[in-house]
């Protein structure tokens, strides 16, 4: 039943985004864009209400005593988030300080409904722990019940906190009690505001898209105006191809005291998704490739492929953290080898190509606008 709920909001999802892109034509997704706008005039008004309650301390906000960064977008998905909060993790762990990563765990498996109805009649859900991926020395979660980017985050960082929780007060501070961690990372926080106090905002920007197609949720990608950017203390540019004059130009009007760091995406591997194994770019150079990606802009994925010499012959997308059943991965082989590409083995999830299924892997260069010729692996 659970997955049949999971494969309609998907469905809906793919649906509702091809409809605000305007990837699909007709009456009716015209229709459906024309009540998602007025739809969006609602949402922007609730958002102003809620800074203004935030604001004006209506609605109290919590400190904890320690170091807050809040990791975020402006926009729903895509800009390459979770690399940038492992990347200023592992630099804060190697600096000797005590991490957490605080996640709110997006379509993780909820605990049963049952005790979710308990915990709220009997008032106790501030009581109930947060879920912990890792405590700093052990994975102690799966991908399911995790969350795939906790999952992933506590997998690549052995030695930092991973707690998922939609009440990042409540984790931050059973994360500073029960572990003694003096810093918190918030990934995907710039809109969660219940948590302050010694906090600095960090906003990515996908060079691509960097403010979706304008307009707020639902007829649009943004979940706050772009005004509000003002807010943040540094904003990273990312899949940046340098060309970005005009990008920096809008960002110095929304924030002139922002530092702006330009992020440039690159290829590094191809990685056996069951061995680790990890190979040669030149693997799929030539050759004719099928693939398939659940994520937010599969379409840049796909180009880093065409880009290293495959011929794609097949894609498939899925919606955003998508999980894989085993099914689908052999439908997208099957496809491949009817466009008659060099795909043979049915394992495996991203990039399919003769030699055995990969993923391919990513860095990040950053160089900052203070700091013009200091670059960073990300």
């Amino acid at each position: 039943m659970r997955d049949t709920i999971r494969a309609w909001v998907e469905n809906l999802e793919t649906f509702v985004l091809e409809v605000i892109l305007e990837n699909r034509p007709g009456k009716r997704a015209a229709a459906t864009r024309f009540a998602l706008h007025i739809l969006s005039f609602v949402f922007a008004l609730a958002v102003k209400i809620r800074r203004f309650l935030y604001e004006t301390r209506i609605i109290r906000d919590s400190t904890l005593g320690v170091q807050v960064i809040a990791i975020g977008n402006l926009t729903v998905g895509g800009t390459g988030k979770t690399p940038v909060v492992e990347k200023f993790a592992r630099e804060l762990k190697d600096q000797g300080r005590s991490v957490a990563i605080l996640s709110r765990g997006y379509r993780s498996k909820p605990p049963p409904l049952a005790r979710r109805l308990l915990n709220k009649v009997l008032l106790r859900d501030d009581l109930t722990p947060p879920r912990v991926v890792s405590d700093g020395r052990s994975l102690l979660l799966n991908s399911e019940t995790a969350g795939d980017e906790p999952y992933m985050l506590a997998s690549n960082l052995k030695d930092v906190v991973v707690l998922v929780d939609k009440d990042r007060v409540k984790s931050g501070r059973y994360a500073v009690e029960k572990f003694g961690c003096d810093i918190l990372l918030l990934d995907d926080g710039f809109q969660y505001w219940r948590l302050a106090g010694r906090r600095q905002d960090i906003v990515l920007i996908d060079s691509q898209q960097p403010f979706g197609n304008d307009y707020l949720l639902p007829r649009g990608t943004l979940r706050e105006p772009p005004s509000h950017l003002h807010r943040a203390k540094y904003v990273f540019i990312t899949k940046s191809d340098g060309r970005t004059e005009q990008l920096r130009k809008r960002i110095q009007t929304l924030n002139p005291t922002a530092a702006i760091i330009e992020c440039e995406h690159s290829p590094l591997y191809f990685e056996d998704v069951f061995t680790g194994q990890r190979h040669d770019l030149n693997l799929i150079k030539g050759l004719k490739v099928a693939s398939l990606s659940g994520i937010a802009q599969p379409h840049s994925f796909e180009q880093s492929l065409v880009r290293l010499g495959a011929e794609l012959v097949y894609s498939k997308r899925f919606a955003d953290h998508h999980r894989f059943t085993q099914q689908e991965i052999l439908n997208v082989i099957n496809r491949g080898k009817s466009g008659d590409s060099d795909s043979h083995n049915p394992k495996g999830r991203g990039a399919v190509s003769k030699g055995g299924p990969a993923r391919l892997a990513h860095v990040f260069h950053a160089r900052g606008n203070q700091y013009p010729e200091r670059r960073t692996q990300l």
